[in-house]
């Protein structure tokens, strides 16, 4: 049977370990500073910093971006597979679409007659363009921005890494040489050993160095150009980045877009409990930062002793004044009209025009409503807030 060996070539093989054994000498007594060593040039040191700053950063800016695009971490890491053994990554439905479904799926159930089933439909709807739109903001943001970084991390740095590697090597081989000559240097005048004299040994060795000198000048040069072409990568970098905020600009008022036309649907299906329309604005110049939707008080006592007349009929309220106040104990609101409160929780509020004896208008958070007038406290006696 014939067995087909590699050839290899022991004289290379030869020389080659005694230069790694060499280096490793080399690099162990200038740790233990027994042997002085070649510093690079202050410009050459302050590229590197700035590479592996570069480095560091944009690391970083693509992990936490892609955090940001996929929260879900074990779905990155699929994709990431697939992209390694270049297939298509899988479809996945996200959590708003998710949502979307179960809501038009319920909205059917209860009823596509019903108010509520109606609105369980028009919501579900919204909830997949939303979605949609969340699927070309991602992968539009990963085409303009993280995979031409994640392309500079894999090319340009892995070839400045490698190129830093191969300096280091041939500064190791230098300082090696230069101590070879320091030695040969010490050992004229003595007698020649194996036959051979110390000025040969001399000789041999300022030629090693001078071969060593000039390999690591060459070297040093073309690493010096790879860690200059990182002012230009930042500048493509730049527009990267300008790109991934126009994506996000376009991605959130396409959100917005599709958001009041889905308030103009609700505020169009009528029923008991009609929508009202949220304006942007005013949600937008509310202090407050109470949540969208709070659960019921847990005073059902005091709630009783709110049985004053509302008003009966439509109020003309100045949002532009209003004042703080703090609630005294909680209330569960009694229709769509009131608001829920919660014991000690500062909200803004005004008087209804006409003033009426026994309701304030009240603003909490981005939620508009009545509250009764004796739960509440007022903190701004002196000066209004504007809103």
């Amino acid at each position: 049977m014939n067995i087909n060996l590699p050839n290899f070539n022991m004289k290379n093989l030869v020389k080659e370990a005694g230069s790694t054994i060499s280096r490793v000498v080399q690099l162990t007594e200038e740790k233990l500073g027994t042997t002085e060593r070649t510093e690079y040039d202050l410009h050459f040191q302050n590229l590197a910093e700035r590479a592996d700053v570069t480095k560091t950063w944009t690391e970083k800016i693509v992990r936490d971006t892609e955090s940001v695009l996929i929260p879900n971490p074990q779905n990155r890491v699929e994709d990431f597979i697939f992209e390694k053994i270049e297939k298509s990554k899988p479809k996945r439905l996200s959590n708003l679409e998710h949502l979307a479904l179960d809501m038009i799926e319920a909205g059917g159930d209860f009823g596509q007659d019903l108010p509520y089933g109606q609105a369980l439909i028009k919501v579900g709807q919204a909830e997949q363009k939303l979605g949609q739109c969340e699927h070309d903001f991602i992968a539009t943001s990963g085409i303009c921005f993280t995979q031409p970084l994640r392309k500079f991390l894999d090319g340009e740095m892995k070839t400045i890494s490698k190129e830093r590697g191969i300096l280091e090597t041939k500064r190791l081989d230098l300082d090696a040489c230069k101590n070879r000559v320091k030695k040969a240097r010490s050992m004229l005048g003595q007698q020649s050993k194996d036959g051979i004299s110390p000025e040969a040994i001399l000789e041999q060795a300022e030629r090693d160095l001078r071969v060593a000198q000039a390999e690591f000048d060459r070297q040093s040069e073309i690493t010096k150009l790879l860690l200059d072409g990182i002012s230009t990568s930042q500048a493509s970098h730049l527009r990267h980045l300008h790109a991934f905020v126009q994506t996000q600009v376009r991605f959130y008022k396409q959100c917005g877009d599709n958001m009041e036309q889905l308030q103009r649907e609700l505020a169009n299906l009528g029923g008991p409990t009609p929508y009202i329309p949220l304006d942007p604005s005013s949600a937008n110049a509310s202090k407050s930062s109470g949540s969208l939707a709070r659960g019921p008080g847990n005073n059902s006592n005091a709630n009783s002793a709110a049985s004053g007349h509302k008003p009966s009929q439509p109020m003309n309220v100045n949002t532009e004044q209003m004042q703080r106040a703090r609630v005294l104990c909680s209330y569960d609101a009694k229709d769509h009209t009131e608001l829920n409160l919660s014991a000690n929780e500062v909200i803004f509020v005004a008087e209804c025009s006409p003033v009426n004896e026994d309701y304030m208008y009240g603003k909490q958070g981005l939620m508009k409503g009545l509250v009764p007038r004796a739960f509440v406290e007022m903190l701004d006696e002196e000066h209004d807030v504007t809103l």
